[in-house]
């Protein structure tokens, strides 16, 4: 492989497959057999994952409720969705460690970076949840901040769209794919990858992002071993 130790950051829309809201059992079995396979093969893996599929705050706050009341909803459901995909990957055969930017004991260990690396390096799969722990940062933030304290090797954003476009290609049949990028090219052409303050701090650690189809089988160890799957964005 690759790289031997990465950052999955997953949507919390991905969760929902084929439903309008919640989370589908199916596409969880799906993500959690597609991990098995990279983690088969040695590739330590730590999982960032959305809330979308429960509740986002940006669109709380747009309905009239309070910001910061709001983002911490948002993490609340980062950890539903992380302890839903716990389970499965623990069904799938996996050991798993949830750490939560919030303390809820009960059920995760709070966020210490020293034990992350620890739980990576004894071939656990380590799920990040609650975001930063702080309203304003999005979970793509939080899964550069976090790929960049465990010293991954790359940030891989599973998506639904098979890599970076001109235009949005669910809106735009005329887009076209880029297979690299720099971060300067993304800059300059005013692409959409991640929020500003995760892109910004991937680009000042050097950290490549690659994002690429999760819902396409195989692609996941397709991108470990560098094959040229989705869209590289490299210093």
């Amino acid at each position: 492989m690759k790289y031997k130790r990465i950052l999955l950051k997953l949507s919390g829309e991905a969760l929902m497959g084929d439903r309008q809201y919640g989370i589908d059992p199916k596409r969880l079995a799906e993500y959690a057999e597609e991990i098995r396979m990279i983690h088969d093969k040695g590739v330590q893996v730590a999982i960032v994952i959305g809330g979308g599929n429960i509740f986002r705050g940006v669109a709380g706050a747009s309905n009239g409720m309070d910001r910061v009341q709001g983002d911490y909803m948002g993490m609340l459901a980062t950890v539903i969705n992380g302890m839903a995909l716990q389970g499965a990957l623990e069904d799938a055969g996996m050991q798993t460690r949830l750490q939560t930017a919030l303390k809820i004991e009960a059920i995760a260990e709070p966020y210490i970076k020293r034990r992350a690396v620890r739980h990576l390096e004894k071939g656990r799969i380590v799920i990040f949840g609650a975001g930063t722990g702080n309203p304003y940062f999005t979970t793509d933030t939080a899964a550069v901040l976090r790929g960049v304290e465990v010293n991954a090797d790359v940030i891989l954003k599973g998506t639904r769209v098979d890599g970076i476009y001109t235009a949005d290609p669910e809106k735009d049949a005329t887009a076209t794919k880029y297979d690299t990028l720099t971060f300067e090219d993304v800059l300059a052409k005013g692409l959409n990858v991640m929020d500003t303050t995760a892109f910004t701090l991937s680009q000042e650690n050097e950290l490549p992002i690659i994002v690429f189809d999760m819902n396409k089988k195989g692609n996941l160890v397709k991108v470990c071993d560098g094959e040229p799957v989705g869209t590289t964005v490299n210093v």
